[in-house]
């Protein structure tokens, strides 16, 4: 597949609304025009002979020491915040922050590393999150969270299992609905949805969302039966085990296989989509230098790998897989048998998953969703190190994250996506979960549709795109003001809301300023700068010395141009 090329973008403003515009309230520096990824038609099969002279596998912008990913050639074409400078690694994660101390931001121009932990660790800060970490402090906060089967969490477990057939196999769902229904596949997908706005493991549902974006298949998608399952039993099964188990488990799943068409590979035409995408998605990635003849050797290494279509069961037929030596990169097989076949891509796949170029590719990815749309390549080193060290391990790695000052000198350099921002908006206004939630997260789910950012439903193998600069536009951020409206008054039915009055408790004599920056601090961990609040004051047709406001609309309204700014846009 091509990555995506250079985008022309003009420049556009960010934020700016009324008062909060004029008064500054503004992320200039995170401009650009939406950029749609482009795919090429899938390659046609060819035969495996050897080119005479092999050719590096590159294709815009990656030729001549470009890119290594799709997210860096589109942060490194519309830069959208200056990069994290190299950190160090530390052995608590209290010295990583304390190390990090006079990291500043233009938002954010106070350093608060507890609440910069909860922008970055949760889809959201919940009062109990904030409450569990001041009363556990940062070390042992994030320890917990690291270790997640440690600790219940009945809310978030009931909110997955109101959708039966979430994550079901897919001999459960050819008994429970009709034939190439989608009924399993979006329950499945509004179920994780339901767990990212209601969990208390919130560490583990992010590192969960990083790695099905990773191995990415679809939900909806043709795989109606088999994807569900591959949600659980690959991705949420080993989002905190290793990556060669997570690795191998997918390259033996239905929903893998025929996403990207290894069912279709025989001896005689052998499919090269899921060898390619093994190493230019998965694994190494195209700055690695593979060949067109990697390429071929990968897909005959991997025929064979296919299931059974009224089972949804995986099966390896060896009269598919073809025989004979094969090279990848340092990897080589006689492969002289196909009985033998399973056991030689075995060994292929735990080989990539320890190749240096992949803890380089899982490093990025994991350092761009916690830290940076741009890390430094310091910082993507020591992550690979880690990696290869701990044995593949994404516990580990995510741990190395959370022990790097690169991480706690971040403030203000991720920007939430339209997912983030509404499971985000949910959690800070601490709505809650009733019997009925399923049909206000059906809405959601369909509303994150237009918006192009449901969980786990890009349609390419790519995942989706992780950097601002892929989610800006005007449009865009009208529909995320138009939630935050929503869910701040309560307008959808079947959630448990706090009304906007009742978000701080008011006191005798209570300015409308003092009530504005109680709130602040509330939902977004920080307040505003003494020109901002007041322009969110004004917005709403109040003086700062004003009585505090009453009305659920007066208050609801700065509750929403709060959830409006780059406060909380940014994370």
């Amino acid at each position: 597949m091509n990555e995506i090329r250079t985008p022309q973008s003009s420049r556009r403003a960010f934020f700016g609304l009324g008062g909060l515009a004029a008064a500054g309230l503004i992320a200039s520096d995170l401009v650009a025009a939406p950029v749609e990824p482009a795919q090429a038609a899938p390659p046609v099969p060819r035969p495996r002979e050897v080119d005479p002279e092999p050719l590096p596998v590159r294709s815009e912008p990656f030729a001549d020491g470009g890119p290594e990913t799709r997210d860096a050639s589109i942060s490194s074409a519309v830069p959208t915040a200056a990069p994290v400078a190299p950190g160090r690694q530390y052995t608590t994660f209290s010295a990583a922050a304390k190390a990090a101390g006079a990291s500043t931001s233009a938002v954010f121009p106070g350093y608060n590393p507890t609440g910069h932990l909860l922008r970055r660790a949760t889809f959201g800060a919940r009062s109990s999150d904030v409450a569990q970490l001041k009363q556990l402090g940062v070390n042992k906060w994030i320890a917990r969270q690291l270790a997640p089967a440690t600790f219940a969490d009945p809310i978030g477990n009931a909110a997955w299992k109101a959708y039966p057939l979430a994550g079901a196999s897919a001999a459960v769902i050819r008994k429970s609905i009709a034939e190439f229904s989608w009924d399993a596949v979006f329950q499945t997908a509004q179920a994780s949805l339901a767990r990212q706005v209601f969990s208390n493991r919130q560490i583990y549902e992010v590192t969960v969302d990083i790695f099905a974006n990773h191995l990415h298949v679809p939900l909806p998608g043709e795989q109606w039966h088999t994807a569900p399952s591959y949600l659980t039993g690959v991705i949420r099964k080993y989002a905190f085990g290793s990556y060669t188990s997570m690795l191998l488990a997918a390259m033996k799943h239905p929903a893998m296989l025929n996403f990207l068409n290894n069912d279709e590979s025989r001896k005689a035409n052998v499919n090269e989509n899921l060898g390619r995408e093994l190493l230019e998605l998965h694994t190494v990635g195209i700055a690695s230098g593979y060949t067109e003849a990697d390429v071929r050797n990968s897909a005959a290494i991997l025929s064979g790998r296919s299931w059974n279509w009224k089972t949804g069961a995986y099966v390896y037929n060896a009269a598919d897989h073809v025989t004979g030596p094969v090279r990848v990169l340092g990897f080589s097989h006689a492969n002289t048998t196909a009985a033998g076949g399973q056991a030689v891509g075995d060994a292929y796949l735990a080989y990539l998953a320890k190749h240096p170029a992949t803890a380089r590719t899982i490093a990025r990815k994991i350092a761009v969703r916690f830290v940076s749309d741009s890390p430094s390549d310091d910082l993507i080193n020591r992550l690979a190190a880690v990696y290869l060290k701990k044995n593949t391990s994404i516990l580990e790695t995510v741990r190395a994250v959370f022990l790097s000052s690169d991480f706690w000198a971040s403030v203000g350099t991720r920007m939430r996506r339209p997912l983030e921002d509404a499971v985000g908006t949910l959690r800070v206004l601490n709505v809650g979960r009733s019997t009925a939630s399923k049909t206000p997260l059906s809405w959601l789910y369909w509303n994150l549709n237009e918006a192009g950012h449901t969980p786990h439903g890009w349609m390419p193998p790519n995942g989706y795109p992780d950097v601002a600069a892929a989610w800006l536009g005007a449009g865009a951020m009208i529909q995320r003001w138009n939630l935050h409206r929503t869910f701040a008054y309560g307008w959808w039915k079947g959630l448990v809301y706090i009304a906007p009055e009742k978000i701080v408790v008011r006191t005798a004599k209570m300015t409308t300023l003092q009530w504005t920056t109680a709130v602040s601090k509330k939902i977004l961990g920080v307040a505003p700068s003494a020109a901002h609040l007041e322009a969110i004051i004004t917005g709403v047709g109040r003086t700062p010395g004003s009585p505090a406001p009453t009305s659920g609309w007066e208050c609801g309204k700065i509750t929403t141009l709060l959830l409006d700014s780059p406060y909380f846009q940014l994370r």
